[in-house]
Parts: C-alpha cells; structure tokens; sequence
C-alpha cells in the first residue's frame, strides 16, 4: 500500500540547541541509550545521532538551527497584545522588510535601464 498521502500526525518540531544537547549529554554520560531517549521523547534514533555527530565535530554552535523563519512578522502578529519593547521591533522588522523590497526593485530597475541602454548602442551601430 504504501505511506499514506497527506501530512502525517507529526508535525515539524522544533529543538532548541539547549534541548538538544540535554538529549546528547545524557547519551553521552551513559545515563540512557539512544534508543530509549528516542523512543522516550519520539525523536527518530537517526535524528539523535545526527545531532550527536554534528555536537562532536563543531560543539554546541554546530547544534544551532540553520531554517530561518519565512516571515519574521509572524510571531508579533499573533499576539493580541504587544510590550513597547516588542512593538518598536516589529515596527523596525516591518521596515527592514520594506527597504529589502525596495532594494531588489532598484536593482531590477537599473539592470532594465542599463540593458535598454545597450540595446539602443547596439541598434545604432
């Protein structure tokens, strides 16, 4: 039959570095296999020792999540409501957003305008 279609009951979870390396030091010191650690906590025995390998070539920073969030915006919008702190963030993150739009049109813009330029040269020659 195979998998079945659709999403699965396990939704993408999320580790931080400290959680991951709490799992790696219990292993480590032989207070539990990595079986019953990932048995226990319903991680998968190859994700453990993926974070065990990445923990003994680059130490605690290697543990660190690369995946960025798809948009930054997302975790003050869900708030009903916001400290001054938070807010005076999500105002700068909305205008760091808006400068990097801003950005990559300019830069479409002088590419289109540089390329009519050498369209124009190349017709007149």
């Amino acid at each position: 039959m195979g998998r079945p279609k659709g999403k699965s009951n396990k939704s993408n979870r999320h580790w931080s570095k400290e959680d991951k390396h709490e799992y790696i030091k219990l292993i480590s010191e032989g207070h539990f296999s990595m079986t019953q650690i990932a048995t226990d906590n319903d991680i998968s025995v190859g994700m453990l020792s993926t974070w065990v390998k990445k923990y003994n070539e680059g130490g605690l920073e290697a543990l660190e999540n690369n995946r960025k969030q798809r948009n930054p915006l997302i975790k003050y919008q869900r708030r009903k409501t916001l400290t001054p702190y938070e807010h005076l963030e999500y105002e700068n993150a909305k205008l760091r957003i808006e400068n990097e739009r801003l950005k990559k049109v300019t830069e479409k813009e002088v590419k289109a305008i540089r390329q009519k330029q050498s369209n124009k040269k190349n017709s007149k020659s």
